[in-house]
């Protein structure tokens, strides 16, 4: 049995947006570029080894993994000074083992369906295009839920969830750019908030 290859990891914090989430930085990619997998509690973790361990500390809500970096979104009445450099070891100790930090493997992209109708291709490029990279830079995700009657719904994910400007980015961001670029588009909603 091969054992798995130790690599150097290097890791840095951001702050962002969230008061509650703090992004941890990795020096590679541990998600295809653009796919993200939002955790947001213990028994969704099925296909993260990383994002079940990580819920063993007592103070963490949710766990978001995207790009090259985890963001963890802590309960409010722990300050970060408090358990930040825990979380950012444990995250450092396992990845140095090799082991992924997602489990998964896709028949075909997630992000894009055959089926989807002209508006709803167009404004998943836009969301994937113009909102995603930006949200990212904060730790988050602006998933795509659904398009009827002039309304897209999206799901908040990572930072983004319970963030006390993302209604602020919701509306005077994605839905004036979508609007603008889509006149289908009447509004956005924030889906499960």
């Amino acid at each position: 049995m091969l054992q798995a290859q130790k690599k150097p990891v290097h890791i840095y914090m951001e702050a962002n947006p969230n008061p509650n989430s703090l992004k941890f930085v990795v020096n590679f990619m541990l998600a295809d570029d653009g796919i993200s997998f939002d955790y947001p509690d213990p028994g969704s973790t099925e296909n993260s080894p990383l994002a079940k361990e990580l819920f063993n500390f007592a103070a963490v809500e949710r766990v978001f993994i995207a790009a090259n970096f985890v963001t963890v979104t802590k309960k409010e009445d722990i300050e970060w000074p408090e358990i930040q450099d825990f979380i950012r070891n444990h995250i450092k100790e396992y990845l140095e083992t090799g082991k992924a930090a997602v489990n998964a493997v896709f028949e075909k992209d997630p992000l894009f369906d055959e089926s989807d109708s002209e508006t709803v291709k167009k404004i998943k490029g836009i969301l994937d295009e113009y909102i995603r990279p930006a949200v990212e830079q904060d730790g988050g995700a602006i998933v795509f839920h659904s398009f009827q009657d002039g309304i897209v719904k999206v799901l908040l994910q990572g930072s983004c969830s319970g963030c006390p400007s993302s209604t602020v980015t919701l509306k005077a961001g994605i839905q004036n750019l979508l609007t603008r670029m889509l006149p289908e588009v009447k509004e956005v909603q924030a889906e499960g908030v």
